[in-house]
């Protein structure tokens, strides 16, 4: 006898509210992607040496990394999730090829520096258990590759995210008041600095704005679904709450700094100056410290570098999601293999690198703002778009293609040399 039972029904509030879940998960990872992609190895490093150079004037150039931030990631995620597409996806629309062109930047850029920032994950556990720095480096990318191979950490991803960066900005919090750095001195060169180095600012937007970092979060948005012009409020909060979380990262990690510098230590850039200022500050559980800081913001980073580069590779479709998985682990694993092979990327290949990046930012962003002004009818889907928001790009489009042709004078000068 047939069996004749209604057949079971599934509870469509719990699948909504499993939907919902998934969907503030992805989002919240698009934030702590951006966030921790722009707080790598370099940038600790770099804002280490350059506190230890300049002192309290060395805020300035954090405002204007900040402010510049703002600028471009308030428009790259609003362009990319009202229109649904992937940077080189409209880069396509609007100049057929262009959008290759910049994917083959930023994989270029991201490949190189993605060997920095393995060799960041070896310093970190060299500094946290005294590993082999080559040996922490491969275990850095071998649990990188571990969370795109296995389908259960796959789906943690976002969560691990979160935890980086909280652990990342907790500790660094705790060495800036250990150090006791004065406040009301930064605060005044964050307006009135007492020396401007451009090309310090230069070097600190670089890595902190350009190459694949401004698409990180953005391209990670667009794995929660939020997009289209009714969700133009959720993603502009979103936009905005990675940018204060990263700003707020960069200036505790410089008010740290700041606190060693005045007290009088000297700090040696030829060495690892963070390192040595978090011991200065908090002896050898500073160092420790600094261990945990500098793997979080390398493992992150390694993850920012290889998935986002990885997005400019594989058409976003959910059938190619597997395939951006896979293109993933092989970024990883070329990566880990060339910092086997040489230890770290040759000082010329980074200057190289840092070109690219410094290139990628204003063709990309450029594009961006074109879209913004002129485009918005066919791939915005006649979003009026804010003129103000709009004035403010073109300003940071001009400010990011002079700092480009800074960053290829030195490209320039180092030929020559």
């Amino acid at each position: 006898m047939a069996d004749t039972s209604p057949p079971p029904t599934t509870n469509p509030s719990l699948a909504e509210a499993t939907a919902k879940a998934s969907t503030r998960s992805a989002l919240i990872g698009a934030i702590f992607l951006m966030a921790t992609s722009a707080i790598g190895p370099g940038f600790l490093t770099q804002t280490a040496t350059f506190t230890s150079k300049m002192g309290a004037a060395f805020a300035f150039a954090i405002v204007v990394s900040i402010v510049l931030d703002i600028a471009i990631q308030m428009n790259v995620w609003r362009v990319i999730g009202i229109s649904g597409m992937r940077a080189q996806q409209l880069g396509n629309r609007v100049i057929p090829g262009l959008g290759y062109f910049l994917a083959a930047l930023i994989a270029i850029g991201g490949l190189v520096f993605n060997i920095g920032n393995i060799a960041g994950g070896g310093l970190g556990l060299n500094a946290l258990m005294g590993l082999d720095a080559k040996i922490g480096g491969v275990i850095t990318a071998l649990i990188a590759i571990a969370i795109f191979l296995f389908k259960q950490l796959g789906a943690a991803l976002d969560k691990i995210l979160v935890v980086l960066g909280i652990a990342m900005m907790a500790l660094t919090l705790y060495v800036a008041v250990v150090s006791q750095p004065p406040i009301g001195e930064a605060l005044r060169n964050s307006v009135l600095p007492d020396d401007i180095d451009w090309v310090v600012i230069t070097t600190l937007v670089g890595g902190t704005v350009g190459g694949y970092i401004t698409y990180a979060g953005a391209h990670r948005m667009l794995d929660s679904g939020k997009t289209g012009i009714e969700h133009v409020k959720s993603v502009t909060t979103s936009s905005i709450t990675g940018i204060l979380l990263t700003g707020i990262m960069r200036v505790v990690l410089f008010l740290a700094v700041l606190g060693v510098v005045v007290g009088g230590v000297m700090l040696d850039p030829a060495g690892n100056p963070a390192a040595q200022a978090f011991e200065a500050a908090a002896g050898e559980i500073g160092l420790r410290l600094f261990g945990i800081v500098l793997w979080a913001a390398a493992l992150s980073s390694v993850i920012g570098a290889s998935y986002t580069s990885a997005t400019f590779l594989v058409p976003n479709t959910p059938e190619k999601k597997r395939l951006q998985s896979i293109i993933t682990i092989i970024f990883i694993v070329i990566s880990c293999t060339a910092f086997v092979a040489v230890g770290t990327a040759p000082a010329l290949l980074l200057v190289f690198a840092g070109a690219f990046n410094g290139l990628v930012l204003p063709i990309g962003f450029t594009l961006i703002v074109y879209i913004a002004a002129f485009r918005s009818t066919d791939l915005l889907h006649g979003y009026r778009y804010p003129r103000w928001l709009i004035v403010v790009g073109a300003i940071a489009a001009i400010v990011a293609w002079w700092l480009a042709w800074q960053s290829f004078e030195k490209v320039f000068a180092l030929l020559g040399s």
